[in-house]
């Protein structure tokens, strides 16, 4: 389980070596949404969440990055 997206979130763009346009681009979304989500605004949606998962499981991200 994912406490903080938002570090979660910095965390994994860094090890993709992304921008938050690209990675906005990745999973389908906006770059004002994933803004928000570092700043912790918001909170990605289920479906958006499922996709972090993933690619947390894929570059070895822990949740309590």
């Amino acid at each position: 389980m994912v406490d903080d997206y938002s570090k979660v979130i910095k965390e994994l763009r860094s090890k993709m070596t992304l921008s938050q346009v690209e990675f906005a681009q990745l999973l389908g979304v906006s770059f004002a949404s994933v803004n928000r989500w570092e700043i912790g605004k918001h909170e990605p949606t289920i479906k958006i969440k499922r996709k972090i998962k993933a690619l947390m499981r894929e570059y070895d991200v822990k949740a309590d990055a």
